[in-house]
């Protein structure tokens, strides 16, 4: 199968860009510079020069499939970032894979597109989106995904995956950013560390892409997730640990952390401060909200399992 993949020089794009060119697809990747390019070619795939600002048929021509997996995930930046790429980068992909005649258009979602600051626990595909969530990225993946579901018009199929917590081999973000703050010593945990969540390892959300290329409902969502639950203290100390660094028992309430955030935030911006806040609003929610999710339906009608257990994901994370 011809795929188009954006994101393929982050982690997500770049796992499915190595995994399915192994499995004999042919990769095309948007790209947008020199370094991209080369990443992009080191897993495997063809490099077209566009963004998601000006991506066209032409660039999409000859392709089956289209993974859309670049979004703004930061969590902070210019207030328009988010729905400048979220949103109107969405529409603009869509128009254009409709457009080169993309038969399916799998969109890499996420749970926060659901998210207004509150705890889920036990939710599934039914649970509401949350196009007006006060923060700009659960808002802006909710509008983008509510856009892509509403394009599916068969021959022109579109089918939105929603991991949670993605970790693993290739992470750029995560693990990182802990990392960095535990050397400075900077971490804090947030109510504990008691919050629980559902998590998603790299390799199970790939498996569910490949799956997604010809399963799977049109105009369907699907939660793709690791087996079981975890408290946020212990897949947190578990990744450290994996990695050779241990993060101190320093913690504050979940109610501080926000109203920290929320401090944090309206003084950067006031004062249009360089750099990101010590913390953000949304980073105090995610660590202090418990975020449980039902992954049946996509068992069900995708045929998905995960390959790797949670307790593997940590061993093979050391053995790196």
């Amino acid at each position: 199968m011809n795929i188009f993949i954006t994101g393929a020089s982050g982690f997500v794009g770049g796992a499915a860009t190595r995994h399915l060119t192994a499995q004999g697809h042919l990769v095309r990747a948007m790209s947008r510079s020199e370094k991209s390019d080369a990443a992009i070619r080191t897993a495997g795939g063809e490099p077209v020069r566009c963004d998601l600002e000006n991506v066209t048929a032409e660039h999409l021509a000859g392709c089956d499939a289209v993974i859309h997996s670049a979004a703004y995930v930061e969590a902070w930046g210019p207030e328009d970032a988010w729905y400048r790429f979220n949103v109107l980068g969405t529409h603009v992909l869509l128009e254009a894979a409709r457009a080169a005649g993309i038969k399916r258009f799998i969109h890499i979602g996420t749970e926060a597109a659901i998210v207004y600051g509150q705890d889920i626990r036990g939710a599934d595909e039914s649970y509401p989106l949350c196009p007006n969530s006060p923060f700009p990225y659960c808002a802006t993946k909710a509008q983008a995904e509510a856009a892509v579901r509403a394009a599916n018009a068969p021959p022109f199929e579109t089918i939105v995956l929603r991991p949670r917590f993605i970790w693993g081999p290739g992470d750029t973000t995560l693990l990182p950013t802990i990392e960095a703050m535990a050397k400075a010593g900077n971490w804090t945990w947030i109510g504990g560390g008691k919050a629980v969540t559902s998590t998603t390892h790299i390799a199970n959300l790939v498996h569910a892409i490949e799956l997604a290329l010809t399963k799977g409902m049109p105009g369907e969502a699907y939660f793709i997730l690791d087996d079981g639950e975890v408290s946020m203290r212990e897949m947190v100390s578990g990744m450290a640990a994996a990695k050779g660094f241990s993060l101190p028992d320093r913690s504050i309430p979940g109610w501080i952390a926000r109203l920290l955030g929320a401090a944090s935030e309206g003084i950067w911006r006031t004062f249009g401060l360089k750099g990101e806040p010590p913390l953000t609003s949304h980073a105090a929610m995610v660590m202090s909200c418990d975020c449980t999710l039902k992954g049946d339906k996509a068992r069900a009608e995708l045929g998905y399992a995960p390959v790797v257990s949670r307790e593997a994901g940590l061993a093979a994370l050391a053995s790196a």
